[in-house]
């Protein structure tokens, strides 16, 4: 039995609340391999289904494609558990399976690993937010651009860039080089191109036993899918309308942790495909804790479930977010732009 924190109120005290949270972080070996299995095995399962379903009829295959596409996130997410090092007790378990999943996630893992400790030390830092986030601008930021740098934010804010044809960018293109990391020394190239060179056996060994055409017209709809709920997930865990972000002077960790990242309140069935990444205050303020007990916290902590909650509903109006309004604190659409002063330029 593992020993239950004491209560602590977040708002009294998120560092005290981070102290406490400690007593969730031990991984549960048994269940660690239980979920990995049960994830795994229905991924294969769907994927073999929907090929298939391919001589039935391709539509077939593509409704096929939904829940293969939902367990592949599902294999993303304990991937991401492995890169805090949360999945297994062993680093080094952590680091191989982590490694095996980034070839079917199109992760580069260890490089991945790297960035994405970046988002969790500076998240909703606005001085640092460059740093594996989603590029935001604030209004008066917004305000003070030309026509034509309007225009190309707002094609990369546009629903369609930033969950269609940005996470096939992200997955397929970006994930293939270290660019931006190239003078970062040997790690960034050995793990991209490792799992690039995981990924061509993987892919040449399908199309030998699928056939090349066959085997696109499959993957491909899965992997595009797949890409497009991870994007989604990841935006919705930051860019809500009452998020916190702050300049370095008033920045904290735990706070921003805790009230910068949402609790995204996704109904049970979701919520299980997505290893509870809903929960993602808890996990930005506690990110030792495995997926699996995330649920455990909110049960023994029941006010963290009234912080920051988006419900799948309220979710879609996040997409309608893009500018960060820094006098009233809160992510705002576009329209907002309009109705205020624009700086006064000397």
């Amino acid at each position: 039995m593992e020993p239950q924190a004491a209560v602590v109120e977040p708002a009294d005290d998120p560092r005290a609340l981070q102290r406490a949270l400690s007593a969730y972080r031990t991984p549960l070996l048994a269940r660690s391999v239980f979920e990995l299995v049960v994830t795994v095995i229905p991924f294969g399962l769907f994927w073999f289904l929907t090929w298939a379903s391919v001589s039935a009829g391709y539509w077939v295959g593509l409704v096929l494609a939904i829940p293969a596409a939902g367990f592949l996130v599902r294999l993303f997410m304990i991937q991401h558990d492995c890169g805090h090092g949360s999945f297994f007790p062993s680093r080094r378990a952590n680091d191989w399976v982590g490694r095996a999943l980034g070839i079917f996630t199109l992760t580069p893992y260890d490089f991945w690993r790297h960035t994405h400790a970046l988002h969790h030390a500076h998240s909703g830092n606005l001085d640092r937010a460059d740093e594996g986030s989603i590029d935001t601008l604030s209004v008066r930021e917004y305000q003070a651009l030309s026509a034509w740098q309007r225009l190309r934010y707002r094609l990369y804010r546009h629903p369609l860039i930033l969950f269609g044809l940005g996470p096939v960018y992200l997955f397929m293109l970006s994930n293939r080089l270290p660019v931006g990391f190239l003078r970062a020394g040997w790690m960034p190239w050995l793990s991209t191109m490792g799992t690039n060179a995981g990924i061509a056996l993987v892919v040449v060994g399908m199309m030998w036993l699928v056939g090349a055409g066959t085997f696109l017209l499959v993957h491909l709809p899965i992997a595009v899918l797949a890409g497009a709920i991870g994007v989604w997930l990841f935006y919705v865990q930051h860019q809500f309308e009452n998020t916190r972000w702050a300049h370095d002077e008033a920045w904290s960790f735990q706070e921003t942790a805790l009230y910068g990242s949402s609790y995204y309140d996704l109904p049970a069935p979701l919520r299980w495909m997505t290893a509870n990444i809903g929960i993602h205050h808890v996990h930005h303020l506690a990110s030792r804790i495995p997926f699996y007990r995330l649920p455990e916290v909110l049960e023994d902590h029941p006010q963290l479930r009234k912080i920051s909650r988006v419900t799948l509903k309220q979710s879609l109006h996040c997409a309608r977010l893009a500018l960060w309004d820094e006098e009233r604190e809160r992510l705002v659409p576009f329209e907002h732009a309009s109705t205020e002063t624009p700086p006064v330029r000397a």
